[in-house]
């Protein structure tokens, strides 16, 4: 488990961090989202221990990561403009990560690189933005660490690459436990394959949950109801979050139980409704708008 507590930084008069408090569990696809600015990459270069907080602390099993080789070796982070040698190939960056990850898998490596079409022997300085992405992700897949943090990662990536790279991180999660730690500006992104999210705005935090609990939470009811139906009576025991109306048709974003809003409805006896599932963007927008906050001006 990897724990920050507290953790700020700042960068002259910019204050990247202000007093980030999360959990990250192990064996679960965390999602870090926010706006270009919003300090996801100065959070994950304290998180790989590539960067020192001015104050509070990461730890990895109760163990600092900053200065700790032993922890250091169990985290592989992917940045969002990755380091290579400037006329190197992929075979000399493979024996410089040999040297840092004692449990990194040759054989794999060498299997994803045939997979993915990648020339070991190719300078990487020739290779396009998507094929340096993908280098990246089979070095960070390779090196056998127990946490992955990948900045940007599907950025440059088509979509058939970004999906057959979601199911590479699903296979390591299975094979050995593998959790990856996801920073994206792209809420669609994410919304297939993270378990947990946190909304990173101006440097601080402004929620982490489970996805499934938050899923199970919050529902959209449509519904067209008669014309002597007190909606709002009717579901005095939940928080009706946004509503919406075109004609005949109300539409309620509502937190509560899913089987509490059947049965509510089903007294009601509507003429007709439906209860429906919410997209991450929707959640966040529910969540963020009780916060106070406009979430188009956050994210999108």
């Amino acid at each position: 488990m990897i724990a920050i507590s507290n953790v700020s930084k700042q960068f002259g008069e910019v204050k990247a961090l202000d007093s980030i408090t999360a959990t990250i569990g192990e064996g679960q696809v965390f999602g870090l989202i926010g706006t270009n600015g919003a300090g996801k990459s100065t959070l994950m270069r304290i998180l790989s221990g590539v960067m020192k907080p001015d104050s509070g602390e990461v730890t990895m099993d109760d163990a600092p990561i900053y200065e700790n080789p032993t922890r250091k070796s169990e985290i592989f982070f992917i940045s969002d403009d990755q380091y290579f040698f400037g006329n190197g190939t992929p075979q000399e960056m493979l024996r410089y990560y040999q040297t840092f990850y004692p449990h990194f898998d040759l054989e794999q490596f060498k299997k994803l690189m045939t997979i993915l079409g990648l020339d070991e022997k190719r300078k990487i300085n020739t290779f396009s933005k998507g094929m340096k992405k993908q280098l990246s992700v089979i070095f960070g897949l390779c090196a056998g660490t127990k946490y992955l943090l990948c900045d940007e990662t599907f950025d440059g990536l088509d979509p058939v690459m970004r999906q057959t790279v979601k199911n590479m991180f699903i296979q390591e999660m299975d094979a050995r436990g593998l959790t990856p730690i996801i920073a994206s500006h792209n809420l669609r992104e994410l919304e297939d394959i993270c378990d947990h999210v946190g909304l990173l705005h101006k440097g601080g935090i402004l929620f982490s949950r489970d996805l499934d609990e938050m899923k199970l939470g919050i529902h959209k009811l449509q519904c067209v109801l008669g014309n002597d139906t007190d909606y709002e009576k009717a579901f005095t025991d939940m928080e009706i979050l946004k509503k919406e109306t075109r004609g005949s048709l109300l539409t309620l974003t509502i937190r509560g139980q899913r089987g509490q809003i059947e049965t509510i409805m089903r007294g009601l006896c509507p003429i007709f409704y439906e209860v429906l599932p919410l997209s991450l963007e929707e959640i966040f927008i529910s969540e963020t708008e009780v916060k106070g906050y406009d979430f188009k001006n956050l994210i999108l």
